[in-house]
């Protein structure tokens, strides 16, 4: 039975000069082994080396792309949300004679409301919410969701404020200062 050497030169498959080269690479190899030294790839196991090197390399950039197209989108969906929330749960028609300043992009800016609405943001039952140039009246449960979400959105959140506890050896106590006082 012929090799299978020569049933591809017979085929015209291969030449007798790539048979003895390969037949003399492979004793080479072998040699190399037997001896310890170590031999370098060939032509062949290097180019796999670099095909696997640059799979990988291509692999971790598009993970990398795919991570920041993905953080992207779930900002989009977050400031969406956050918008739908605020849009859904915005108080309307409070608009009256008090004034009430806050800042807004380092702006200060001014928002005319009623009276009772204006107490109720001052005692911390209303706040004040900025997305995109607009500002949002809600209530002070809804600022809590949305501050969950993006802390950067509430412009104007006050302490809840309960009664006032009087001190007894104050010689003031007796006269109230009222807080919506006007100058």
């Amino acid at each position: 039975m012929a090799s299978l050497q020569d049933q591809l030169l017979k085929a015209g498959l291969t030449t007798k000069q790539k048979t003895r080269q390969a037949n003399s690479d492979k004793r080479k190899k072998n040699k190399q082994q037997r001896s310890g030294v170590e031999h370098g790839a060939s032509l062949q196991e290097q180019v796999k080396q670099d095909l696997a090197l640059s799979k990988a390399d291509k692999l971790a950039k598009d993970t990398a792309l795919n991570d920041a197209k993905n953080i992207e989108i779930a900002n989009k969906e977050q400031q969406l949300r956050i918008k739908q929330i605020l849009e859904h749960h915005q108080l309307t028609g409070v608009r009256g004679e008090s004034e009430y300043n806050y800042t807004f992009d380092n702006k200060v800016k001014k928002l005319a409301l009623d009276s009772k609405t204006h107490k109720a943001l001052v005692n911390g039952r209303l706040a004040l919410c900025g997305l995109n140039e607009t500002t949002y009246l809600v209530t002070s449960e809804t600022a809590e969701k949305v501050a969950e979400l993006d802390k950067n959105i509430i412009l104007v959140q006050n302490d809840k404020v309960d009664a006032e506890e009087t001190d007894e050896n104050d010689p003031y106590a007796y006269y109230q200062i009222p807080d919506d006082l006007m100058w």
